[in-house]
């Protein structure tokens, strides 16, 4: 099958195939004698993988590994599970990350009397370049308030 048809089967637009292809991700595709690419259904298979382990927020080279491991059928399944663990700990991480941000933003808008006086303890957060908290407690948690957690 061609491009268009591969993504449309595996869900990774064309543009995201020839970027795989390129970063070597996966194999380039063989190519017909007027230099289409064609797609096979092990291909098919890879993408698929591919696109579920990004759904699943895996980084590339995570990918990377769990196609190296999803090929060698004498891999021991402890090394998928250690990667699967350790993206766990990465995006409970992030969902704690998500939570302070929010709280944050929840106290700083409490805080906003919103209405048509420019003083706004929002705008001055996020104006407060040198890292001193002016949220308050929720924002203490982190030097920096807003800052210190959007840089990461």
């Amino acid at each position: 099958m061609n491009i268009g048809e591969a993504a449309a089967a595996s869900g990774v637009s064309a543009k995201m195939i020839r970027h795989y292809e390129l970063i070597g991700l996966i194999k380039s595709a063989d190519r017909t004698t007027s230099g289409y690419r064609v797609y096979s259904g092990k291909d098919l298979d890879t993408l698929r993988f591919i696109r579920r382990g990004r759904d699943l927020g895996f980084s590339i080279e995570q990918i990377r590994h769990l196609l190296a491991l999803w090929r060698d059928r004498s891999r021991a399944s402890s090394d998928v599970k250690r990667i699967a663990l350790q993206h766990v700990d990465e995006l409970e991480a992030k969902m704690r990350q998500l939570s302070e941000m929010a709280d944050t933003l929840r106290h700083l808008a409490t805080h906003c009397h919103g209405d048509t006086r420019p003083d706004c303890p929002i705008i001055q957060d996020l104006a407060h370049a040198d890292g001193d908290d002016l949220a308050g407690s929720v924002s203490s948690k982190r030097p920096g308030g807003l800052k210190g957690t959007l840089a990461n």
